[in-house]
This record gives C-alpha cells, sequence and structure tokens, in this order.
C-alpha cells in the first residue's frame, strides 16, 4: 500500500506535465491546498498571474475537489466564470458561479459567499435580468452587514453590493433610490480611501440628479468626480466627467462652450478605444453640432457613433441618434427622409423596451402593446393615404381649371391652392403632435418602469392593478386620437387613470379627484378630444413637483348660461411666476408644449364647428397676495 501511494502521485505528476501544466503553478496550486487559506484576498495574491488562464484553473479545482478543499474549489470556480463574462459568455459565467456558490455554502465560508453573490448579481445586471440582480446583490449586502468584524474584502464586497442595487435602480428609472444606494456607497468608499469607487459613485449620482432635471446639482457632482480623479489620473473618468458637463452646457444653451469641451476629449477617448464610450462621444458631438445647425458635421459624428452601437448592440445611442437625424432632415424639409429616420428610431425604442421589461410584464402586455403600435402606424399609414389622395385630386382639378379658366382664374386658384396645401399640412403637425404629446416616450418608460418596481419587489396585485390602467389608458388614447370630438365622460376617464398612473411615481401624494354639478350630464356634451391631459401634466410638473406638504388637484365641472359649461382645473401649486422662476434656475427647462398644441386644436375647432372655445390660466392668492396655486378655465359649448 506504501508502494501504491507514491507511484499514484508520479502519475498524476505525469498527467499534468502531459495537459501542459507549468511546474511553477502545479507547486503553487500545492502549497495553497497545504495551507487552506479562508481568505479572498490569499487566493487572489497567490493567483494573480494565473487567474485569467481557464485551463490552469479547472486544473486547481480538480485537484483542490480531489483534497476535498472547498474553499480553493469555490474560488477556481469563481475564476473560470470570470473568465467567461469577460468575453461575454453571460450564460457560462453564470453555471460556474452557481457552482462557485454550491461550495462557498458547503465550505460556510461567508467572505466567498458575498463574493459569488456580488459576481452573479453584475452577470445578471449586463445580461438585463433585472430581478435575478438586484436579488443576489440584496443578499450580498445582507449578509455582509451582518458580519461583526468584518474583513476588508467583506467590506469593499458590501459597497459593491450597495452600488450595484443604485445601479440596477438607476436601469429601471428609480433615480431618486439609486440616488440614495450611491450615497450610501459613496461613504464607504471615504471610509476605505477607494478615490476610484468614490469617481464612479460622483459619476453616478451626476448621471441620476441630471435625469430628474436638477443640473446645478448635477455639475456639481461631475466637478467632484474631476477632483478626485486629480489623483488617479484616469482617462476613462476624465472623458466621462467632461461627457457629462457638456451634456449640461448643451441644455443651458452653451452648445458652443459644449463642443469645445467635446473636442477637447475627444482625441483622448479615441486614443483610449473604449467603443461604447467612443459611441456616446460621437452621439453627443452630432447632438451639440445639430443644436449649431451644422448639419453636415452632425451627421457624419451620429452616422460613425450608429456603426459602433450596431456592432455592440446599444439600442439607446441607436435610437437617440436616428432622433437626431430626424431632427436633421426635418429641419432641412426632407420630410420623407426624416420619417424613415423617425421609424428607425422607433424601432430602436421598441427594442430597448423589450429589453429592460422583465419576461413576465413582456408576457401580459406584448400583445396588447405590439397591437397599440400598430394601430398608431396603420394611423399615421391611413393620414399619409388621404394626403396623397387629395393631392391626386386637386392636380386633376388644376389640369381641368388650366383648360378652362383663363389667366386670371389659374392664378386665383393657385393662391388658393397653395392655401389648402398650407392648411392640410398644419391640421396634420397639429395631429402627430398631439399624439406624440400625449404618447410621450419618458412617461411610457417611466411608467413601465413604475410597474416593474412592483413586480421586482413581488407587488403582484399592484403591478397587475397599475398595468390594467396603464393599458386602458394607452388604448383611450389611440381611440380618441382618432375622433374630432368625444363625450365629456370618456374625456374625463381618460383623465382619471392618467393621474393615476402618473401618482405610482409621486408615491401617492396627489390628491385628486373630479367634481361635477349634479344637472351636467357628462355623456350627453360633446368636446374635443384629448385636450385635459397637457393641463394636468403642466399642474403636475411646473405647479405641484416644488410643492412641500399636500398636493391637490381638482377638477370642477360648472353650467353657465347661453349653452354653456366650464371645466376648472385647479392645483394648490406654487403658482405660475414660482414655477417660472424655478423653470429659469432649471437646466433642463420643461416647455408647455401640449398647452401650445390645445390652443391651436381649438382655434381650429372655432372655425370648422362654429362655437367658441375659450381658454383663460388665472393664479391664484390668498388675502395677503401670497400665491396659492393655479385654475385653467375652458369654457365648452354644450350645443
Amino acid at each position: 500500500m506504501k508502494t501504491l501511494i507514491p507511484l499514484c502521485l508520479f502519475a498524476l505528476a505525469l498527467q499534468a506535465s502531459a495537459q501542459g501544466i507549468p511546474s511553477v503553478f502545479r507547486e503553487v496550486a500545492d502549497s495553497l491546498i497545504r495551507v487552506e487559506p479562508k481568505s479572498h484576498t490569499a487566493f487572489e495574491k497567490a493567483l494573480e498571474p494565473y487567474r485569467r488562464d481557464t485551463v490552469l484553473m479547472k486544473y486547481f479545482i480538480r485537484e483542490c475537489e480531489m483534497a476535498g478543499f472547498t474553499v480553493g474549489t469555490a474560488f477556481g470556480f469563481e475564476q473560470v466564470a470570470g473568465a467567461y463574462q469577460s468575453i461575454g459568455r453571460y450564460a457560462r459565467g453564470i453555471e460556474y458561479y452557481s457552482r462557485a456558490l454550491d461550495a462557498a455554502n458547503q465550505s460556510k465560508n461567508r467572505e466567498f459567499q458575498v463574493v459569488v453573490q456580488n459576481r452573479l448579481g453584475i452577470t445578471y445586471r449586463k445580461m438585463e435580468s433585472i430581478r435575478s440582480a438586484l436579488e443576489y446583490h440584496q443578499k450580498a449586502m445582507n449578509l455582509a452587514e451582518s458580519i461583526e468584524n468584518p474583513s476588508n474584502t467583506i467590506m469593499v464586497e458590501r459597497n459593491n453590493a450597495i452600488n450595484g442595487i443604485g445601479n440596477i435602480y438607476r436601469l429601471m428609472g428609480q433615480y431618486g433610490l439609486a440616488i440614495e444606494y450611491f450615497q450610501r456607497s459613496l461613504e464607504y468608499d471615504g471610509e476605505l480611501g477607494n478615490l476610484q469607487g468614490q469617481a464612479s459613485n460622483f459619476l453616478n449620482i451626476a448621471e441620476c440628479l441630471e435625469a430628474i432635471g436638477d443640473h446645478d446639482g448635477s455639475l456639481e457632482y461631475y466637478e467632484d468626480a474631476l477632483q478626485a480623479n486629480e489623483t488617479m489620473g484616469s482617462d476613462r473618468v476624465d472623458i466621462i466627467a467632461k461627457y457629462g458637463i457638456a451634456h449640461v452646457m448643451a441644455h443651458e444653451d452653451q452648445a458652443n462652450e459644449a463642443l469645445a469641451l467635446l473636442e477637447s476629449v475627444l482625441a483622448k477617448g479615441e486614443a483610449l478605444g473604449d467603443p461604447e464610450i467612443l459611441s456616446s462621444l460621437y452621439l453627443q458631438v452630432g447632438w451639440v453640432l445639430t443644436i449649431l445647425d451644422r448639419y453636415e458635421e452632425a451627421r457624419s459624428y451620429l452616422l460613425r457613433s450608429i456603426g459602433i452601437s450596431e456592432d455592440l448592440n446599444m439600442q439607446s445611442n441607436l435610437h437617440s441618434a436616428y432622433n437626431y437625424l430626424h431632427d436633421i432632415e426635418r429641419a432641412r424639409g426632407n420630410y420623407r427622409e426624416a420619417l424613415a429616420y423617425y421609424k428607425t428610431a422607433e424601432t430602436a425604442r421598441r427594442r430597448i423596451a423589450n429589453t429592460q421589461i422583465s419576461n413576465y410584464v413582456t408576457e401580459m402586455i406584448s400583445k396588447s402593446e405590439a397591437e397599440e403600435r400598430m394601430d398608431q402606424i396603420k394611423f399615421l399609414n391611413q393620414e399619409n393615404q388621404i394626403v396623397k389622395l387629395k393631392l391626386r385630386r386637386n392636380r386633376t382639378t388644376l389640369l381641368v381649371g388650366a383648360l378652362l379658366l383663363v389667366l386670371f382664374t389659374l392664378i386665383l386658384y393657385i393662391l388658393y391652392r397653395q392655401y389648402q396645401l398650407n392648411s392640410e399640412k398644419k391640421m396634420l403637425t397639429l395631429e402627430q403632435s398631439m399624439l406624440r404629446s400625449q404618447m410621450n416616450p419618458h412617461f411610457l418608460f417611466n411608467s413601465l418602469n413604475s410597474i416593474k418596481l412592483y413586480i421586482i419587489n413581488n407587488e403582484q396585485k399592484n403591478a397587475v392593478h397599475y398595468l390594467n390602467k396603464f393599458s386602458k389608458l394607452v388604448r383611450k388614447i389611440l381611440e380618441a386620437s382618432s375622433l374630432k370630438e368625444i363625450p365629456l365622460e370618456e374625456e374625463l376617464e381618460t383623465a382619471v387613470l392618467y393621474m393615476n398612473i402618473e401618482n405610482i411615481r409621486f408615491n401617492g401624494e396627489i390628491d385628486f379627484a373630479v367634481e361635477t354639478e349634479p344637472e351636467i350630464n357628462t355623456s350627453l356634451i360633446k368636446i374635443p378630444s384629448l385636450i385635459l391631459q397637457p393641463f394636468l401634466e403642466n399642474a403636475l410638473w411646473h405647479g405641484l413637483s416644488s410643492v412641500e406638504g399636500p398636493k391637490i388637484i381638482r377638477i370642477l365641472i360648472r353650467k353657465e348660461p347661453q349653452g354653456y359649461i366650464t371645466i376648472v382645473i385647479r392645483d394648490n401649486g406654487i403658482g405660475r411666476e414660482a414655477a417660472e422662476k424655478v423653470r429659469e434656475r432649471r437646466v433642463l427647462k420643461r416647455k408647455s408644449v401640449g398647452i401650445s398644441i390645445t390652443r391651436e386644436r381649438l382655434a381650429n375647432f372655432s372655425k370648422d364647428y362654429q362655437n367658441r372655445y375659450s381658454i383663460d390660466i388665472r393664479d391664484l392668492h390668498d388675502e395677503e397676495g401670497n400665491p396659492t396655486g393655479t385654475e385653467v378655465v375652458l369654457k365648452v359649448p354644450t350645443v
């Protein structure tokens, strides 16, 4: 028996040599198995040169399994998983991370459990499997926080878990929650003296603040990131921070300064060679050049961004780039090309939505969403066909008139024709603008993200409840957009659905109600379709978003003499004067486009139906002259 043991060891050595395993690595592996370290750092230091070599790591795994060294087995599986993840083979990485977690659980080594759970969270996040990513990061964070006298590795991993959760909430559009977690991560980075982590969190917080319109705060955090980077000298941090500052400057009508800042880091970005950064840089430069009306240069940069984004499947950048190309062609008067770019941008937007929404939500709404989008496309196609038919009819009329009428009549007809085409074009533009303002992509994305948060937090009843409301709202908007007039009862139902969906994002803080005088039958009164939502949106985002305390919106329906009713939309916001000051301070200035469109639509209704509609917006004040809100009074004929 004693003779067999040396023979077995000799045979294993021969086998390892035949597999091309270096003798130096075998010695390191044997040493680790003999010593049996428990800390993750000890393995990292000993195996640093070999960690991404899957052949060597798989050999190490076999040796640890033969020796019953489960901690070493966990480390080996983790390193093999990391190698697969680094080349984008996420499913294979998940497989090996799961084996690593099993080995870590078997060894009851909590440090390895925290590390591997974090790695699983990161991998699922890269796969955009949001629920699984959030679950593993939360497990890692909770386990790390439960450990008394944690090692440095556990403190770092706790911070990584918190940062990972922040990134997930940012991906979902829940910027307030994301900022809370990034702030926690920033504090821990300060305790650990992690400058790179601090710079990264400064950038994360800046991007979240920019997303919610707080550009002053965003600029401060971008500057903090640059200051933290002075010691490190990271080109990546420098590029991302200056890119973010340029984005804010462009929104502040400082396009020339933004372009100069972008050009100062463009060469550095190209030298860095990171395709994701390059795609975003080219996109940003293209956008700023578009603002400056330098369309040819803008087009060149946007096409470069599209080329990189298509290779990397970066649908968000593709959506933005094609939208900017649409704006360029529209400004040039090339409406056919503009429509083609708009459709391509919409395709990218749909891909983003399909990727970000979990399978559960997709199964529930994909069919409905597809039908709604098809209806929208069909509606636009029908409008185009109508325009084409009218053009053909007018050409025929022009040809007959040319044969029958004298030169003076021909000149009058041409003038009339030009007026008619301009009117049709204006009507078509108003209808399209109305539909786009109702189907705002930001509203759709934020609503779906809010519903998705309920699903991730396992609040299925709330998710289904609000999903039904959201589907019904979109269906009502699409149905109403094809009608000139609808009953007041249906318009109020649409307004109630819209406020219910928006109230999710305000955490249920909005006190909303509709009060109708008993003698008014809302089912018999016809009004132009989709005219209330722009005023509700204006009340929410300009009046109430800055209010501390109760937030109240009321719709009051009152009967007036001489065949009229008034629809009053009243809020207890900060008033128009204060709202304008807030808007001027903000970098991203929300314009009430929907209200201006509604005014034009009502003016056209007055011409077409020979009825008089009027809109009066009033500021409310208390006895001391302090603003107490805003009141919109819409006067509508009942006959």
